[in-house]
């Protein structure tokens, strides 16, 4: 993986996107090397279940179940009250999730039990290298004393297939279209039984409901007890991948994955070429104008206000978790940086009224191959720019105030934008945005990078859009709070 650096230009923010994008296979992923890019610019890491002492001038963040973080800098000129300056993303995408019991043994072959998560382009996770990742609860014994810790795990290598039928098993699929069962199409191959019962896996066989095989108790000296949630030969790939025992993983959140990397592609080297675009592309923008807009301490020196990156979990399904941005967790931020410097709790209501949300979530850029799916004066294009999405039915938190505020910093440093309204006739997406405007009370604009394939597992977007959003979400962090105090609403 490339070097950190501390200021990341416009040249190379691309490649800078692509090694994080390569780091993050999941939610865990993500916030782990947001983590890790933070305590390299400096940022100090603060806990939920302490007290806080935080310093004008000074620059923190905090997870939360380490799939959602929020960074923020304070300015040197802050006081309590305020407005706090904050763009928001979310760090999780589509994807198929092992379910608590994942083992299923069907004619002959070891599969995984999956679940959906999110509304993914499922026919595309066919015919992909696939392999798992996530984290992994594991039991410590050192002297005596039994702990248990959180691991991350990824396995590189492809160890799972969800394989097609084939056509002449299936004569009408390019007539009447590829359909899938998801639950019993999607089930991704691991090996065949005849080869793990070579290998010593499984010694005796038992009987599922549905009157498939399936693996009974493990005999192997090394599995103790066994595990008959999960094939020990996951349990034995996995744990070799920890350096513990299969009998030390207690549980686990694990997703599928691709093993093909990010890469930059096209004839023209214009395009990404990735998974999980949406969203990982707005949060790396976000998180990297953060820490460039707060380098140095001159950066902080005439702010008044502060700063802030917020990268949820559970956008995909709704928001609703601890570590959504349906929870406390953004107001929860807010009150908690306001009440460090002062004791008065009538002065978050204050703050919250002088505060500016950004909400950047990936936008549908026109599809030269359907351009009947989008209205006709409302066409994003990849290489034009950040998005502003509308919605007069409030599934876009975006109002006029707040897309001319974004607008003019684009404005001011020469950065393109374009609108986006969905056709009446078709049903809107929406975002954290509304969630967030009306659950914390602050003023949104609703906005994302123009991109293609959205929840395929593999998507595109433009280079250069990855480069105009990372200058404009710089700029909004430099201008924002000058530019809000000339506007003058509700007086």
């Amino acid at each position: 993986m490339a070097e950190q650096v501390s200021q990341c230009d416009g040249g190379s923010v691309a490649s800078d996107l692509i090694d994080f994008l390569n780091a993050s296979p999941t939610a865990f992923h993500a916030v782990d090397e947001a983590k890790r890019r933070l305590r390299n610019a400096g940022f100090e890491q603060v806990s939920e279940k302490d007290d806080w002492k935080l310093e004008a001038g000074k620059r923190y963040f905090f997870t939360r179940n380490y799939s959602t973080i929020v960074a923020f800098a304070v300015g040197k000129r802050y006081v309590a009250g305020n407005g706090f300056y904050v763009i928001g993303a979310h760090t999780d995408s589509p994807c198929l999730k092992l379910k608590p019991v994942s083992k299923v043994t069907k004619a002959g072959y070891l599969e995984v039990g999956v679940q959906l998560y999110g509304g993914g382009l499922w026919h595309t996770w066919f015919d992909r290298d696939l392999t798992v990742a996530g984290r992994v609860i594991v039991r410590e014994d050192k002297n005596g004393t039994v702990s248990y810790s959180q691991k991350l795990v990824r396995i590189e290598e492809p160890i799972i297939r969800i394989p097609t039928i084939a056509i002449h098993l299936d004569r009408t699929v390019n007539s009447d279209g590829f359909k899938i069962n998801t639950q019993s199409h999607l089930l991704p191959v691991l090996a065949t039984l005849v080869k793990a019962e070579l290998n010593k896996v499984v010694v005796e066989s038992g009987t599922t409901g549905g009157g498939d095989k399936n693996e009974g108790q493990l005999s192997s000296k090394e599995s103790g007890k066994g595990n008959l949630k999960h094939h020990l030969l996951l349990l034995q790939i996995i744990a070799s991948k920890l350096g513990c025992k299969p009998d030390d993983i207690c549980d686990f959140e694990l997703q599928v994955c691709d093993t093909q990397p990010s890469a930059i592609g096209g004839a023209l080297k214009e395009f990404i070429f990735s998974g999980r675009l949406d969203n990982l592309c707005m949060s790396f923008c976000s998180l990297q104008a953060l820490i460039d807009a707060t380098s140095s301490e001159s950066e902080l020196e005439e702010e008044s206000g502060v700063r802030v990156v917020a990268l949820f979990d559970h956008e995909e399904v709704g928001s609703d978790s601890a570590q959504g941005a349906g929870s406390p967790v953004m107001l929860d931020a807010l009150s908690r940086i306001t009440s460090s410097f002062s004791s008065n709790s009538k002065l978050l209501h204050r703050a919250i009224q002088k505060s500016f949300l950004v909400s950047a979530d990936m936008a549908h850029a026109l599809h030269p191959n359907y351009s009947e799916k989008h209205e006709e004066n409302h066409q994003p294009k990849l290489h034009g720019g950040l998005v502003i999405k509308h919605n007069a039915n409030q599934r876009y938190a975006t109002n006029a105030i707040t897309s001319f505020i974004f607008r003019e910093i684009a404005s001011k440093h020469s950065l393109p934008v374009q609108d986006f309204v969905v056709r009446n006739d078709m049903a809107c997406g929406s975002t954290i945005g509304p969630i967030l405007a009306s659950g914390v009370g602050i003023r949104t604009v609703d906005i994302g990078a123009p991109q293609l394939s959205m929840h395929s597992i593999r998507e595109m977007c433009a280079v250069d859009d990855v480069k105009y959003a990372y200058q404009h979400f710089k700029a909004f962090f430099k201008e924002v709070c000058h530019l809000d105090g000339k506007i003058k609403i509700d007086i």
